[in-house]
């Protein structure tokens, strides 16, 4: 039961990771170390798209589950299913590149001097 609600807890949480990968430059120009962090999870988003890696969360998931019930592929509840859904799109992986660079460069481009608050 434990490892199915921390696995339940992880895809919340890799949930959370993605949005603030979207929306994190929002906030980034408001705090410098948020800038930072979201910058660098921004690089690290892009090597793992480019090098076919999964995810850290992605894999401490598929370990809790495998440790709750080797031999269910789902265990999760009602909420979490529909949160996997979002947070394991079903995109190829060149479009999931391709939205990362556009992720990346929008970002850049909210980081830019011209849209820094006077």
């Amino acid at each position: 039961m434990l490892y199915r609600i921390a696995a339940d807890i992880t895809v919340l949480l890799h949930l959370l990771w993605i949005l603030f990968l979207i929306f994190g430059a929002f906030i980034g120009r408001k705090y410098r170390w948020v800038k930072r962090v979201h910058i660098s999870a921004i690089i690290f988003a892009l090597v793992i798209q480019f090098f076919g890696w999964y995810c850290p969360f992605t894999h401490l998931e598929i370990w809790l589950r495998r440790m709750h019930d080797p031999s269910q592929s789902y265990s999760g509840s009602f909420i979490i299913h529909y949160v996997e859904k979002i947070v394991y799109i079903n995109l190829s992986p060149k479009i999931i590149i391709v939205l990362t660079i556009i992720l990346a460069v929008i970002s850049l481009w909210i980081y830019s001097p011209r849209h820094k608050k006077r």
